[in-house]
């Protein structure tokens, strides 16, 4: 790594220590974990609230789930995963983006948990009582486990679908998506990686990830175990590149530079009562900085990715953009017509 590379790496680990029916089925589909089930459901229009206990973390989970116009017709399942906010802040799909518009007219069924928090989506070795105080839950975090065992035959059995999935995510899950289709390589059709960093176990990728877990007062050593643990590699999209499944895979970043999405006409940076200046300095320094670091990563593993003779991860490196919505929105644009393809839409 050059000079250059590696002040916009630490400059970024350092900004973000200051950010803040029937059922259809195929082979892919998981075996019902026991015990995980509905236990409640709202419905307005097209969006379906629910919460489906989960076995594992012996707690309730809410989700969000956009459903396609016609519910007569068994549709495909997307998993969309939120950032380091686990949708239990603001920042999060249905809020900045427009999810729910663009899936409007797509026969697909959308299914967005709206917890874990600083949890990278993984299974933790033990509960962690400083992370389940800061999020008023009882510390265990086994979301693997959850996601691709418990979850999937739950939303199979209440919404009909095909059993045909695919998965996406976001910065944290933008590093989490590709470890759930290595830790269960038969389950999805596609995945896409959002500006996420998948070095997780060297020093850099490590600190990064210790960052966001500190940030919501958890302790990686409860979730992969010491710094020299071989959870940490075990959980490395990098090192266990020859993991991947032969799927379609689509992967971006942007540079840090600011970009089309950086100015004051956004939207999301125009909010009752606050700097919109303000906001958008933080985007442009914290956010750049985060976003040359998911580079960096996306950058290696792309060459890693091309040494495997792999040609079927399609990547996306921008020369600019910041890690914001705006930019994650027009990756779920662009990506989609590989996930449609994928699941047989």
């Amino acid at each position: 790594m050059n000079n250059h590379m590696l002040r916009a790496v630490m400059s970024a680990v350092c900004a973000l220590a200051l950010a803040s029916a029937p059922v259809f089925v195929d082979g892919a589909r998981a075996a019902a974990a026991p015990g995980a089930h509905l236990v409640s459901r709202t419905q307005s229009g097209q969006i379906a609230d629910i919460s489906v206990y989960s076995p594992a973390m012996d707690r309730t989970i809410a989700l969000r789930v956009l459903r396609p116009v016609d519910t007569t017709t068994p549709a495909p399942t997307l998993y969309l995963l939120n950032g380091a906010g686990g949708g239990e802040d603001q920042a999060n799909w249905p809020g900045q983006t427009d999810a729910g518009g663009f899936f409007a007219d797509k026969h697909v069924n959308v299914v967005i948990p709206m917890e874990g928090a600083f949890s990278y989506y993984t299974d933790w070795l033990r509960p962690d009582a400083g992370l389940g105080k800061n999020l008023e839950n009882n510390g265990n975090n086994m979301w693997t486990t959850f996601l691709t065992r418990e979850l999937p035959p739950v939303i199979d059995a209440t919404f009909g679908t095909n059993g045909a999935n695919s998965l996406a995510g976001i910065s944290m899950a933008g590093t989490s998506v590709l470890d759930l289709a290595i830790q269960a390589p038969d389950l999805y059709r596609s995945v896409s990686a959002y500006s996420g960093c998948a070095m997780t176990s060297d020093p850099i990728g490590r600190a990064f990830v210790s960052l966001v877990v500190r940030m919501g007062g958890g302790n990686t050593e409860n979730m992969w175990g010491p710094d020299n643990d071989a959870a940490w590699r075990e959980h490395d999209p990098y090192v266990q590149a020859h993991r991947l499944p032969n799927i379609p895979i689509y992967i971006s970043a942007g540079s840090g530079l600011p970009g089309a999405h950086d100015t004051l006409s956004n939207p999301r940076v125009n909010i009752n009562g606050k700097n919109p200046t303000s906001i958008l300095t933080n985007q442009m320094l914290v956010g750049g900085g985060i976003e040359a670091a998911t580079a960096y990563c996306t950058s290696n593993l792309a060459q890693r990715t091309r040494e495997l003779g792999r040609t079927n991860i399609t990547y996306n490196i921008r020369p600019t953009g910041t890690h914001s919505w705006g930019y994650w929105e027009d990756d779920l644009h662009t990506s989609w017509p590989m996930m449609a393809t994928a699941l047989g839409i």
